[in-house]
């Protein structure tokens, strides 16, 4: 399980955290990659880019679970 710290706000969206995360290069990739890749986010299947992720919560990529933290 990896930690991902949400910084200065109360909430990501997942387009901005698959972004921050590293798992695109560039902005303009995210909503292919959404559209393309399983994501569960609290074990539901989500892929929208403005979906909000607040800390506690837990998204999927792959094998690749995160949990989100305040800073």
């Amino acid at each position: 399980m990896k930690t991902f710290k949400i910084e200065g706000v109360e909430f990501i969206t997942l387009g901005q955290f698959v972004k921050a995360a590293g798992l695109v290069s560039t902005g303009g990739m995210v909503k292919p990659f959404l559209e393309e890749t399983k994501i569960l986010y609290n074990g539901e299947p989500e892929n929208r880019r403005g979906k909000k992720i607040y800390p506690k919560d837990k998204v999927q990529i792959g094998k690749d679970v995160y949990i989100f933290e305040h800073d």
